[in-house]
């Protein structure tokens, strides 16, 4: 008996199915791991997501009433010019065929897609989708790039003093005006700024502070640069600030105070270490954890929400250039713009799950 126990149990019988995990995980082909990757299903599902919103965005484009020839020959036809007239210089002064099938237009979009080429814009005669966004998208992301960074150190530093002191004066006041922000659209945020703070109260001039820069001023690394897009990006980010602060020092605050109440704080506390140590290594890693994957994706989700501040301000980003899209029915650029605002909250969405994912790996599974 000492000896069949020495030996272990039996092997497994080929028939019955059994087989060890070892066994297992080295019959599955290779191809098969690799399509159940947890990062491959990830940027798979990624490029599905892009590409099932870039088909949306090309047929609701062309939902909307009017073509670019349309609109173009409409407002030609203001300064008396006859319809027929009209449609003719329309379509002369436009990079858009009418009279082109729809499958026919729906290929050239996808197939440019693939090759990262969308086109060139339909107003802009000679200039591509990509050098118009190029031009205006980095203005975009500097301002709320910015605003969002400060935005989140500050709400998650005064959420994490909201949790300290809870229930006494301070944390009832700053509850209140973080509600109240979190409550208040960023684009009327945006016109009380200006209406307040530059007409009413003469903290600015909000003339002086529209465009991105200022006259004569060349792009480039210098502190005469990076001064001045500041100061005209500073409504902008002033705004994305105000805007989201509030909804990050609520949930900091939650996620702070139910780290409070783990017993390994209350172990960290009766070793004896210090106050400080504690809220750092202890309470303030393991509350942020659980909002890593929200501060990415909110990086992603402001880049659609600029466009009513950019109009406000007058801050020439991709808002404006969204707007113009829409009314003249610039469908290349407009199909651009929105798969690129797509990829944006995209990447972010992908970045938080990879992220996560490495944080705690038992999400993997």
């Amino acid at each position: 008996m000492a000896t069949d126990i020495a030996a272990g149990p039996p092997p497994p019988d080929p028939g019955s199915g059994a087989t060890t995990a070892r066994d297992d995980g080295a019959r599955v082909p290779p191809l098969r791991r690799i399509w159940s990757n947890y990062v491959f299903v990830k940027v798979r599902k990624a490029f599905v997501v892009v590409f099932v919103v870039a088909n949306v965005t090309f047929f609701l484009g062309r939902a909307m009433p009017g073509d670019p020839v349309d609109v173009m020959a409409g407002r030609l036809t203001q300064g008396g010019m006859s319809m027929d007239e009209a449609r003719a210089v329309a379509i002369n002064s436009l990079a858009y065929d009418p009279d082109a099938p729809l499958w026919s237009q729906w290929w050239e979009f996808i197939s440019g897609l693939a090759t990262l080429d969308m086109g060139n814009t339909i107003n802009r005669p000679g200039q591509t989708v990509a050098e118009a966004i190029g031009a205006y998208l980095p203005w975009t992301l500097f301002s709320i790039g910015v605003g969002t960074l400060v935005a989140i150190v500050l709400g998650l530093a005064l959420g994490m003093v909201m949790a300290y002191w809870r229930n006494r004066v301070l944390d009832h006041v700053l509850s209140v005006v973080a509600s109240v922000l979190g409550a208040v659209p960023n684009y009327l945020i945006a016109m009380l700024l200006v209406t307040g703070g530059g007409m009413y109260l003469g903290w600015f001039d909000p003339i002086d502070l529209r465009g991105t820069l200022s006259p004569g001023v060349q792009p480039g690394l210098t502190a005469e640069f990076v001064g001045d897009a500041l100061y005209h990006a500073a409504l902008p980010i002033i705004t994305y600030v105000l805007a989201i602060i509030g909804t990050w020092m609520l949930v900091m605050k939650a996620s702070t105070t139910e780290v409070l109440g783990e017993d390994y704080v209350t172990v960290a506390r009766a070793r004896g270490l210090r106050d400080r140590r504690i809220a750092f290594s202890y309470v303030g890693r393991n509350a942020v954890l659980p909002l890593v994957a929200q501060i990415a994706i909110s990086f992603g989700t402001l880049v659609g929400g600029a466009i009513f501040v950019e109009q406000v301000l007058v801050y020439k980003g991709v808002g404006g250039l969204l707007l113009d899209a829409v009314n003249y029915r610039d469908y290349p650029l407009l199909q651009g713009l929105l798969v690129i605002i797509t990829t944006c909250v995209v990447l972010a969405n992908l970045v938080a799950d990879l992220l996560y994912s490495r944080l705690d790996p038992r999400i993997r599974t």
